[in-house]
């Protein structure tokens, strides 16, 4: 094909999505199939079509599909200590911590790193949690992603607490997940190249972290725990000792000797393996 008639074309496309994007109302799938086309004809990069066909996905996604689950939320306590919230600050290098009351269905306010500062030149007995405590938001699992990103731009805000049915604390969301969705993982300088389950322990031995599936703890270990009842290794051990344990409980069983490194009043988080 000519130059002539190449850029011809071009035109053509681009003036028929013009006139999907400025003409009279179409359905999506139409609109969809014209940027689509201008793709294959190499006038709209992967890029652009991947960002067009996340902009529509949005309006079918609900924000339990992408949320942050409970078990993985990085959540501060009303009765912390200002060390403690620093240090969780400076480990999980997250900037917003939803602050729990007795329970963590009981989400009370998000406390911004930032607003901790301050107070490195402060007596710690100077902290009044209360007087930097943001209000929360809390929303459905089933509410829509583009509901999501006009209300957090709306309200200048950038996280929300996720609720279920029966109004639990399910999970949280961020700006950050919602923007994903349309252009993509979005990495920075804290977010590792691949999130590691297994890794050796300088005094021997593996931390495991419990969401490990069954099938990799077996592949690594090169052993054969059954998993027909289990999907995790942290499910396996909370049922060996018969409760959810606290750290620095122990059991052995099945080849290893399992030390609870890190668990809440719900689940196990983290566990050091040992060969038995």
């Amino acid at each position: 094909m000519s130059d002539d008639c190449s850029g011809s074309f071009r035109v053509g496309v681009l003036a028929r999505v013009g006139r999907k994007l400025f003409g009279k109302p179409v359905d999506r799938d139409d609109l969809l199939e014209q940027v689509r086309e201008a793709h294959d004809q190499h006038v709209v990069d992967n890029e652009t079509l991947n960002m067009v066909e996340g902009v529509f996905r949005i309006g079918d996604t609900q924000v339990r599909e992408v949320m942050v689950p409970r078990s993985k939320m990085v959540v501060l306590d009303r009765e912390d200590g200002l060390e403690t919230m620093l240090n969780r600050a400076i480990e999980s290098a997250h900037s917003r911590f939803p602050v729990i009351g007795d329970d963590r269905d009981e989400v009370v306010g998000i406390v911004l790193a930032k607003d901790l500062l301050p107070y490195l030149r402060k007596k710690a007995e100077e902290l009044v949690l209360r007087d930097i405590l943001r209000e929360v938001t809390f929303v459905p699992e089933s509410k829509r992603l583009n509901t999501m990103l006009q209300d957090f731009r709306r309200n200048r805000n950038h996280m929300a607490i996720v609720v279920d049915e029966y109004g639990g604390v399910a999970g949280l969301v961020t700006i950050e997940d919602v923007i994903e969705e349309i252009v993509g993982e979005i990495e920075d300088e804290h977010d590792p190249d691949e999130e590691v389950f297994i890794e050796p322990l300088s005094g021997g031995g593996h931390r495991v972290d419990a969401l490990t599936t069954i099938d990799e703890f077996n592949e690594f270990f090169a052993c054969e725990l059954d998993g027909s009842e289990f999907e995790t290794i942290g499910g396996m051990v909370a049922q060996a000792f018969g409760r959810v344990p606290k750290g620095g409980d122990e059991i052995t069983f099945q080849g290893f000797t399992f030390r609870v490194l890190k668990s809440d009043e719900r689940r196990i988080d983290t566990l050091g393996v040992n060969p038995a």
